[in-house]
């Protein structure tokens, strides 16, 4: 459930999105994403994630800080009731081009032009710096167009103590709940066409709920307040594997029929055809 620039092994891999009213900054999504990554590459590697969102800084990108449990304490509370299922149904100033910076074990470049990225790689350190096939930055280009693009790169040292990345946005449709989701571990262009291995929990929330909604969080009583105010009070979702494969693609939920607490309705997605 991942792309990555290079080859690489990726499970237990958690992905939420959650859908809030936030004091400061309005109505906003926020992402959660955390697997356990091998890099099987000679040499470094990444993996990117497109984001419903036009308008990405670093500033955007929330510290896990000692909360490095947070996505697995929203697992523990719907593990219970989660169950694998076969029926998916389809359905400011001026910026820079790239803007490149360090955040976790990661050093971070985001783009709304992900063929630009390649000019920004001399900013990465050589011990994190990816190969980047061209294909694969057109794919998103010509897939993505209104996204931005995170290419997070790391080594294999980095991988095995990686926190949970946290990043809320403005996104393009507030009422459209979407993670990434699509897969290709080989460094080259996700082939839509193809039927891939799932591995992972997905979880969605909403700060419009009514009060018996969902399965509730608890968090540990020392979480900074900042990042609190991020994160969902319950959350649904479900868990995918078990040996089962689904077509390539993203997961999404419409906030409708996220109001009605029913992981059923969670649908996979793929990009239009270009």
């Amino acid at each position: 459930m991942c792309i990555s620039t290079g080859e690489a092994a990726f499970s237990g891999t958690i992905v939420y999105c959650g859908r809030q009213h936030h004091r400061v900054h309005g109505l906003v999504h926020v992402l959660g994403y955390q697997n356990t990554a091998v890099n099987l590459a000679d040499g470094p590697n990444a993996m990117l994630l497109h984001l419903p969102t036009r308008q990405l800084t670093p500033r955007h990108f929330l510290s896990a800080g000692r909360a490095g449990d947070v996505l697995h304490r929203m697992v523990a509370a719907v593990e219970h009731a989660a169950a694998a299922t076969d029926g998916i149904a389809w359905m400011s100033a001026e910026p820079q081009p790239v803007q490149v910076f360090d955040h976790d074990v990661y050093t971070v470049l985001l783009a709304d032009d992900p063929t630009a990225v390649p000019a920004a790689l001399w900013q990465v350190p050589p011990h994190r710096r990816p190969n980047l096939d061209p294909d694969l930055l057109h794919f998103y280009a010509d897939h993505f167009p209104d996204h931005t693009i995170a290419v997070c790169c790391f080594d294999n040292a980095d991988a095995q103590r990686a926190k949970p990345m946290l990043v809320w946005y403005a996104p393009l449709d507030p009422d459209r709940l979407t993670v990434p989701a699509l897969d290709s571990h080989t460094g080259k262009a996700p082939d839509l066409d193809a039927t891939v291995p799932v591995d992972h929990w997905v979880l969605f929330s909403t700060d419009q709920a009514p009060s018996d909604w969902g399965a509730p969080v608890a968090y540990p009583e020392d979480m900074r307040h900042r990042l609190r105010a991020f994160l969902p009070t319950a959350v649904v979702g479900r868990h995918y594997g078990r040996g089962q494969t689904m077509p390539n693609g993203d997961f999404t939920i419409s906030h409708r029929d996220l109001l009605t607490g029913d992981p059923d309705r969670i649908e996979r997605l793929q990009p239009p055809r270009r």
